[in-house]
């Protein structure tokens, strides 16, 4: 049998995308004949991972998990709705949320080399071998994990999460957790991006003020009246944005601020909003417009 280098097994895997383990296998079973060995990979159908990772993943899930005091939120991308309802995309979409909330790596790059929980795999090569057999490109988009009272939601089917670390020194009573419930529903649905008013970067302020007064200018109102007219807006701008500021949508008489507020008298506990994570699936991701008619007559041509 040919002595297999480490550089001819990196070769291999650059080559065709497969995992190490099976680059290596192939290589000893091709007795160190590169082309030999590709060939392998190709019958074993792992070798088309490769031509499926420049393809765009826009769909998927977002997952959100918690174990006692711990939890993630991830995004897990594929290519098509129809892949990312299926069986075998959500035990993958199980396995990779236990293997990030088990593994100290801190982004999707570092979780690669990490070892799938409950198996023996890297997730690289677990990866490899799941796009191979599902047949389509799957991507790990990013993750945040977090420490706390944590109270997790999921919306239509995970094409949106929520992760809310709320502090309280009550966080076995239902009726806190619920109301952490109600917040977690109120990001979902409302979309907050910062949790109060001084959470709010000066920058963006600052931004958002500009904006609001070259279109006060633009409109022609008299200075003294413009900037009464800005703070106003500011002020909607602020409602919108910011959580506490934005009204509860079960009772719009008040307040998130005031919802939680009430909770607290009412079970003399402490509660806050500490940190929250809202993940949309595909956000940010241009994906690729197909004309059927014009594909069937590439195909043809």
């Amino acid at each position: 049998m040919a002595n297999i280098t480490p550089s001819e097994v990196k070769e291999l895997r650059d080559m065709t995308g497969c995992g190490m383990m099976d680059c290596k296998k192939a290589l000893e079973e091709a007795n160190g004949n590169r082309d030999e060995a590709v060939k392998i990979l190709r019958e074993k159908g792992l070798a088309k991972a490769a031509k499926k990772a420049g393809r765009i993943a826009a769909e998927g899930v977002v997952k959100a998990l918690v174990k006692g005091n711990k939890g993630i939120i991830a995004e897990i991308n594929c290519e098509t709705d129809f892949c990312a309802k299926s069986d075998k995309f959500l035990e993958l979409v199980e396995d990779i949320a236990n293997t990030i909330l088990d593994s100290d790596a801190a982004d999707p790059d570092a979780l690669m080399d990490c070892t799938v929980s409950g198996g023996s795999e890297k997730v690289s090569d677990y990866l490899t071998n799941k796009i191979a057999t599902i047949g389509e490109n799957i991507k790990i988009r990013r993750f945040t994990k977090m420490e706390g009272t944590l109270i997790p939601y999921m919306h239509d089917g995970g094409r949106i999460g929520t992760l809310v670390k709320i502090d309280t020194d009550k966080p076995e009573d239902k009726e806190v957790l619920d109301c952490g419930k109600n917040v977690a529903l109120q990001i979902t649905a409302l979309n907050a991006q910062y949790i109060c008013k001084d959470c709010v970067p000066a920058e963006v302020l600052a931004n958002e003020k500009e904006v609001q007064t070259k279109l006060v200018e633009a409109e022609g109102k008299p200075a003294n009246v413009a900037e009464k007219i800005v703070e106003g807006r500011l002020r909607k701008f602020y409602e919108e944005v910011c959580l506490m500021e934005q009204k509860y949508f079960k009772d719009d008489s008040m307040t998130i601020a005031k919802y939680i507020d009430s909770v607290a008298k009412a079970q003399g506990a402490k509660i806050s909003v500490a940190e929250f994570v809202r993940f949309e699936r595909g956000e940010g991701i241009e994906k690729k417009q197909e004309n059927f008619a014009d594909e069937v007559a590439s195909m043809i041509k």
